[in-house]
């Protein structure tokens, strides 16, 4: 019997482009199939794939075959040529610089250049399952990490040489050591998911896409600080962030993963999520905070670290999206293992949303270091039209 998995995209770009329809085609398809002991199928609706403005995005499993621009009408096909007949459907794979259509997302031009570490599960897990994130890997990181001590953590971060991805860059061991060195007590963990910049989709689609990858991280930092509750920062316009997170965070403390006894231990970890204040302020670390705490999202004077005084006056540790999804791979993987990509001063990978006047817009992780040349011709494809470059804002 063989079995097959249809992985039917269901990122915000894909959904505004029907993907939900083609899901639930595959889902009803599918049911039918299975009176078939031939064929055994299963359907995940997963997060973004990062190639937007192909999606509908399918993907079928073993078998390494992607589709792209799918609709409804084009899942009776799919059915009966790929996961009965093993065929591919050759109008619905992407055609590459020299018009040959390539099969896997491997051969295709957009994806074939990039490293995944941040996006290492997106488009391949079904984002509110804990049981396939636990199956991709997830949470062995935090079952490493409630084995090690406080000091074996930072050391794993700071070995790392991981910076903040929030944009200020600020190394993230270091970040962790200080606030870890205050005996002040409670202690709070956040993590900042207000992203406002135009155009980026980065947090947005981790968070969507991988929501137990942040929880993980989030875990780990309250791990290593000292702390046992935790806010997730999410801006309002990301309602199905704010879904998949909560979900995620119910399915953890379900599991016994998180909650009263993280895993099983002593340890302790509520975390709540809370919808941003609609300014675009708010995404500063100390007016993030002041709107936690209900008041009006101010930035305050920096003399005073949040590090220090924080979340009511508290010690508080606050990473980015992006820099809590690497966490579990540096600790899983070891520092060094992190480390090992990118350049002396920057360390891994970077998520980009790649929009605008190019030719394959999506969404791009590359190693730190990589040029703009690099992102927008050979990711890229270069301008549309071939027209003269002329100017970029990252």
């Amino acid at each position: 019997m063989s079995m097959r998995t249809v992985r039917v995209c269901c990122g915000t770009g894909c959904l505004a482009n029907g993907s939900r329809a083609v899901a639930e085609s595959f889902e009803e398809k599918i049911a039918a199939l299975h009176a078939d002991s031939t064929v055994e199928c299963e359907i995940k609706r997963t997060g973004c794939n990062g190639f937007c403005e192909n999606g509908p995005l399918v993907t079928i499993v073993p078998d390494n075959i992607s589709y792209y621009h799918v609709k409804p009408k084009d899942v009776e096909e799919i059915v009966e040529k790929t996961l009965i007949n093993g065929e591919t459907v050759d109008r619905l794979l992407y055609k590459n610089d020299k018009g040959e259509r390539v099969r896997s997302q491997q051969d295709n031009p957009f994806y074939a250049p990039q490293m995944k570490i941040a996006l290492r599960n997106i488009g391949r897990i079904s984002p509110g399952s804990v049981e396939d994130y636990v199956e991709s890997g997830g949470y062995e990181a935090l079952k490493k990490a409630v084995n090690m001590t406080p000091d074996e953590i930072i050391h794993e971060l700071e070995v790392s040489g991981l910076r903040g991805r929030g944009g200020a860059g600020f190394p993230t061991g270091t970040k962790w050591k200080t606030a870890a060195s205050y005996d002040v007590f409670p202690k709070y963990v956040a993590c900042n998911g207000d992203e406002g910049d135009p155009g980026a989709f980065m947090d947005r689609s981790i968070l969507e896409g991988d929501p137990h990858s942040v929880l993980e991280g989030l875990a780990i930092c309250a791990l290593a600080v000292g702390a046992e509750e935790g806010f997730l920062y999410i801006r309002d316009e990301y309602s199905l962030a704010v879904q998949n997170i909560r979900e995620a965070i119910r399915c953890a403390e379900e599991a016994g993963i998180l909650g009263e006894h993280v895993l099983g231990t002593d340890r302790k970890l509520k975390l709540q999520v809370v919808r941003g204040g609609g300014a675009f302020v708010c995404g500063e670390s100390t007016a993030l905070m002041q709107s936690i705490e209900g008041r009006v999202g101010e930035p305050r004077a920096k003399y005073i670290r949040s590090v220090q005084k924080g979340l009511w006056d508290q010690p508080t540790v606050l990473n980015n999206v992006e820099t809590l999804a690497n966490v579990p791979y540096i600790i899983l993987h070891g520092g060094e293992a992190f480390a090992s990509v990118g350049t002396d001063n920057s360390k891994g990978t970077k998520v980009f949303a790649l929009v605008g006047k190019v030719k394959r817009t999506g969404l791009v992780e590359v190693p730190m270091g990589a040029t703009l040349r690099h992102l927008i011709y050979d990711i890229g494809g270069g301008i549309i039209g071939d027209r003269p470059f002329k100017a970029v804002q990252t």
